[in-house]
């Protein structure tokens, strides 16, 4: 197909995420990526500063993880995992264990990010059930939180700030605090975890469990916040007997300047769920891991078993691929790269400060975020930054990115330029 083609057959036959099919928003055919480049169909290269959704950390087409897929697939693509086993499953699991709190014993796989919030939901209210105290079943969760678009993680979602106002009444209610509002790098409050402190004094009786993403609220608007709220929470859900969630789907595997974003402030979860870049961005693939004693309270009581099954779950492909993309992670100094990402981002979106339409600039580890104050056109702005050479793809008033780890300083220069170009851009609209 041309480049003409793909986009018209596109338009009449695929429905996007967050779009619609009468009025769409551009889309760009992709041939082919390596490293940090999208090759498009009319001959254009794009720096992508998206990480295709934050989960390809090592870029495109690298070598090692290709190994890892074609390695396996001489062996097996998928086999059921009820009642079967494979050592990619195996040796994957043992080192999640490995490097997460250690506190994380047990693994259950998952297909998507989403299912793995759905498993941690599921997995909190079966543990008290099995406990003798099946009323509680709520969750106590903060305000501007993003977990997923299926029914149970969204019922854990904000909302009102959030994507899902639509389908507030047909969600499962659920306690909200307020969202913290100490900076990741300011001088921590104790006025932010009064809130979610009340809640839980008040409704802990039906209260299985405290879901929140530690340290960045991803999609929910891509705000940091102080990690001494982790600890208030630990502290509130051992006093008040609640179990505690982290979601590190989009934190998880370095993206915050830590392996996993708790570590910033040494809190251990009961149950914590990863995805996005577990593969590196290869394929679709989850996983929920709790402490021994809720997974032996569960399978100790009542049903005797956990009720969940996904027909891909641990499969072999994406575990192998998993278990490269850790390995890489930790030979390729992730650490510094990441450090060296945060300098240059904090460096070069500053000037971003001193546009009137800008709120807010936000860098964390390989994030970087400009606010700016009124929800940006995504039938516009996305050409703009395509005619950039880049790919960038903003939501609501966010323009960010979360680019492979990767990147040099060059391509990550271009990027950075082209959000101030556009930000400006819309400035100038504004006047």
């Amino acid at each position: 197909m041309t480049y003409k083609t793909l986009i018209e057959a596109d338009r009449s036959l695929l429905w996007h995420p967050y779009a619609s099919m009468v009025d769409p928003p551009p889309v760009f055919p992709v041939v082919s990526a390596t490293g940090v480049r999208l090759m498009l169909a009319d001959g254009r290269e794009l720096i992508d500063g998206m990480a295709s959704w934050w989960c390809a950390i090592h870029g495109y087409n690298h070598p090692a993880l290709n190994e890892a897929v074609t390695t396996q697939l001489k062996d097996m693509a998928h086999v059921m995992f009820g009642g079967l086993t494979h050592e990619p499953a195996v040796t994957l699991a043992q080192k999640l264990v490995e490097i997460t709190p250690r506190e994380l014993q047990t693994v259950f796989f998952a297909d998507s990010g989403s299912v793995s919030v759905e498993v941690a939901i599921k997995m909190a209210i079966q543990y008290w059930a099995a406990k003798g105290r099946p009323g509680k079943q709520k969750l106590l969760t903060i305000r501007q939180g993003y977990h997923g678009d299926t029914f149970g993680a969204m019922a854990v979602c904000d909302s009102v700030t959030g994507m899902h106002s639509l389908f507030r009444d047909v969600l499962p209610e659920h306690y909200f605090a307020d969202s913290p509002r100490t900076r990741f790098e300011d001088e921590w409050s104790d006025d932010d975890i009064e809130s979610l402190r009340a809640l839980a004094e008040n409704h802990h009786d039906d209260i299985a469990a405290v879901i929140l993403e530690p340290v960045v609220q991803g999609a929910g608007g891509m705000w940091f916040y102080n990690p001494a709220y982790l600890d208030k929470v630990r502290q509130i859900c051992d006093q008040y007997d609640l179990l505690l969630v982290f979601d590190e789907i989009a934190t998880g595997f370095g993206r915050t300047g830590k392996l996993f974003a708790c570590e910033h402030s040494r809190v251990s979860p009961d149950i914590m769920c990863l995805g996005k870049a577990l593969t590196g961005g290869y394929m679709t693939l989850a996983a929920t891991l709790t402490s021994a004693g809720v997974a032996d309270t569960i399978s100790a009581g009542g049903e005797g078993v956990f009720m969940h099954g996904p027909t891909f779950m641990a499969n072999p492909l994406a575990c192998s691929t998993a278990l490269a993309s850790i390995n890489l992670l930790e030979q390729t100094g992730w650490q510094q790269r990441v450090e060296n990402i945060q300098s240059q981002l904090q460096a070069e979106l500053a000037p971003c400060r001193q546009l009137d339409n800008v709120i807010d600039v936000r860098v964390l580890g390989a994030i970087g975020v400009v606010e700016v104050d009124r929800p940006v056109d995504m039938h516009v702005v996305p050409h703009w930054f395509v005619e950039r050479g880049v790919w960038i793809r903003p939501f609501g008033r966010l323009i960010y990115i979360m680019p492979p780890y990767m990147i040099d300083p060059g391509e990550l220069t271009e990027l950075t330029d082209a959000i101030y170009h556009v930000a400006s851009k819309l400035s100038d609209e504004k006047q």
